[in-house]
């Protein structure tokens, strides 16, 4: 073969690592359901997890069987309704590099049987408590120099509407729009901020809805894959977005939804 035919062998990127080995990781309402699983999914990817919530003895079991399983974790009991206390447990720790923002609830009901007490307990935890959550992480994340990410736990209900869930909307829309306007502030400092987007989602919180008579096939006949979701669909998706196979992705929605909102 003549040195002309030799072609060189090109220099193969590298796939960025899906690890998060050395890395710390906050997770709010991380008891059970989608938080746990999203604690769970950082700590098996390597990531020292702090497992925030107010229910002192559920987070400690959920930090215990991280740890069994061969995960570093431990438990924050926090009430995130209260910010002052939110904010001085966050700025007592070691500062993060990752903040799930998970705690959330709903009050399913038409809205004009929504009552002001109703109004203030979905967008507190949801909104507020979010919101207050991120800034102290990220002024823990600035003053000590770290890049970092943020993934709020949003819902296609924050890039649809749906009956009965004026208010669910109303704090997941909010919470996109905060996202995006995070991701532009922090983008300065190397901080991202995302949103997952999860469909229906069987958990301890979902499940009383979904046993209502003719509920689930409702849901069903609008879930493209033709199955509810599972906490594992939303793992990997955590992972990712905590990890440097997503350094470019900020200010947008990894929406998780079965085809839900693609028609």
């Amino acid at each position: 073969m003549s040195r002309q035919n030799i072609i060189a062998l090109p220099k193969l990127p590298e796939t960025p690592s899906l690890r998060l080995d050395g890395q710390r990781a906050l997770v709010t309402g991380a008891g059970r359901g989608i938080g746990l699983g999203c604690a769970a999914a950082l700590a098996q990817a390597g990531a020292h997890v702090v497992l925030l919530a107010r229910s002192g003895a559920e987070i400690e079991a959920a930090a215990n069987a991280i740890q069994i399983g061969g995960g570093s974790a431990e438990a924050l009991v926090c009430d995130l309704l209260d910010i002052l206390e939110l904010q001085q447990a966050i700025a007592a720790q070691p500062a993060f590099d990752i903040l799930v923002n998970n705690a959330g609830t709903n009050r399913p009901m038409p809205m004009h049987k929504v009552g002001a007490e109703d109004f203030d307990a979905v967008m507190n935890l949801n909104v507020r408590s979010a919101f207050f959550a991120a800034q102290a992480v990220v002024r823990s994340m600035i003053a000590a120099g770290r890049r970092g990410s943020l993934i709020h736990m949003g819902s296609q209900m924050g890039h649809v509407g749906g009956r009965e869930r004026t208010l669910y909307c109303a704090s997941k829309w909010a919470l996109e729009g905060m996202s995006k306007a995070m991701a532009l502030d922090l983008a300065p400092h190397g901080i991202r901020s995302n949103t997952i987007a999860p469909t229906f989602t069987e958990t301890e919180l979902t499940r009383p809805f979904l046993q209502a008579e003719g509920f689930q096939q409702q849901v069903l006949e609008k879930i493209k894959l033709g199955r509810m979701g599972i906490v594992e669909d939303l793992m990997g998706a955590v992972v990712f977005l905590a990890s440097a196979a997503s350094a470019m992705v900020t200010g947008t929605s990894l929406v998780v939804d079965g085809g839900w909102t693609a028609d």
